[in-house]
């Protein structure tokens, strides 16, 4: 299974084909499948300019609606905080997001979407969503739903 991967795409990210057979035997199939289903997020990503890191902090910041710190950003994204400010420096750069000022702490400093951010957002909410519709047309309605179930068992901890 795990040598199987040399069937990829013109830009090195494994596909899944009709001739794929994912190991039945459990663990190290859905491992293998998770990859791919990842690659395929990853690439899609990109051709609208965006990480999955860069893609994750803007939606944190459309769901918030109003500007968020960073340490909450990083709480949200479970990292430190050095990691989110090297982080929103990028997405500065690129004019997704700005930094304001904390009406509540003047040594604060939080981050807010710009238009460019929203409309990079909307593109790489698009571009998931084409991944997605891609993968599900390949099984049937009811195949989907019971995956969908399997899957939420588990995400219990």
């Amino acid at each position: 299974m795990i040598h199987r991967m040399n069937n990829t795409s013109d830009h090195g990210a494994r596909t899944l084909t009709d001739s794929d057979q994912v190991d039945e035997s459990g663990m190290l199939g859905l491992l293998e499948v998770a990859r791919i289903v990842q690659e395929q997020v990853d690439e899609a990503l990109e051709s609208v300019g965006l990480s999955g890191p860069k893609y994750l902090a803007l939606e944190q910041l459309v769901r918030a609606d109003e500007p968020v710190s960073l340490s909450a950003l990083a709480d949200c994204r479970k990292c430190v905080r050095s990691n989110i400010t090297q982080l929103i420096d990028r997405l500065e750069a690129e004019g997704l997001v700005e930094r304001v000022a904390d009406p509540d702490d003047r040594r604060a400093v939080r981050a807010r979407i710009t238009k460019l951010g929203e409309r990079r957002f909307a593109a790489g909410t698009n571009a998931i969503r084409d991944v997605q519709d891609g993968l599900a047309a390949r099984v049937s309605a009811s195949d989907r739903d019971h995956f969908l179930r399997v899957l939420s068992a588990f995400k219990t901890r």
